[in-house]
């Protein structure tokens, strides 16, 4: 196959893995609580992935290890985590939608930390993607606002962490293999998951009920195929074709968001399709 075309048949599969987790976070949040969600999503990954991380940790360097902790906190525990709590109460096609701001804080966080050249339509591109975020704020129903302002501004701090992440592995793990960055990553985060399910209560839950049942296998569906082998994916994704074009996966996201949103009876309101396509407007501008 044609280099070009596995990036986008990479891109088209990341899309819409990653656009479906919003509604999975929403199934699982039906029985188990947010954090019990987002640390079962990390313990499964981490858990699949775990065969793998044998070989890696053989391969790898003892200055990268500690990067890679901190990949996998960035990049995926922390903003599981806020991701779920904002979900409680947020629809998961807005999730998604907020979810299109990754690149512009890829772009953000490049310049201010990493000192990388920015053009001016890139600068424009930022303002016109917080223009469309404030949009979708001021979208939100006026009898929650203040909830749900504060619940979106979590996807919002869960993106720039994305940002940080795609910037650190773009700058000092270059020759690190995608499989060994997701192995190990999500090796580490195995105890801390561990930990906050106990801490959560998880024992506790009727594992015979069916609606437990489901929404834990709603969790594990979204830490083995929209968490580990979707990084994995991602990573490869990105030292393939950068981590401009590899964050423009967030431009397919809100839009396989929206789908499923829809068919869980979610309303899609007309500010809202506007903050979107503001946003996505501002994203393309500043990948340009």
């Amino acid at each position: 196959m044609h280099p070009k075309l596995f990036n986008w048949l990479l891109f088209l599969i990341l899309c819409l893995v990653w656009g479906s987790s919003f509604i999975l976070m929403k199934e699982g949040l039906k029985q188990l609580s947010a954090y019990e969600v987002a640390a079962m999503r990390m313990f499964s990954g981490g858990v699949v992935l775990l065969p793998f991380a044998i070989g890696s940790f053989k391969r790898m360097q003892r200055k990268d290890l500690g990067l890679l902790v901190v990949s996998g906190l960035l990049g995926s525990f922390i903003p599981a985590i806020l991701f779920c709590v904002a979900e409680t109460k947020i629809d998961s096609a807005l999730a998604g939608m907020l979810n299109a701001l990754t690149p512009l804080f890829v772009i953000t966080i490049g310049a201010l930390l990493f000192k990388s050249a920015v053009p001016w339509k890139k600068l424009l591109g930022v303002l016109i993607g917080f223009g469309g975020m404030l949009l979708l704020f001021l979208a939100q129903k006026a009898d929650s606002a203040n909830s749900d302002v504060f619940l979106a501004s979590l996807i919002v701090v869960a993106t720039l962490s994305y940002g940080l992440n795609v910037n650190l592995i773009n700058r000092y793990l270059k020759h690190v293999g995608s499989l060994d960055i997701a192995a190990i990553a999500f090796v580490s985060l195995i105890i801390p998951a561990t930990t906050v399910l106990l801490l959560a209560g998880f024992a506790k839950h009727d594992f015979t009920d069916v609606a437990v049942i489901r929404a834990v296998g709603a969790s594990v569906v979204l830490g083995v195929f929209g968490t580990a082998i979707a990084s994995i994916l991602f990573y490869m994704l990105m030292k393939r074709a950068g981590p401009l074009f590899s964050t423009m996966v967030t431009y397919g996201i809100p839009f396989v968001a929206i789908g499923w949103g829809l068919l869980a009876g979610e309303t899609i309101g007309q500010l809202e399709i506007v903050g979107l396509l503001i946003i996505l407007s501002g994203v393309y501008l500043t990948n340009r």
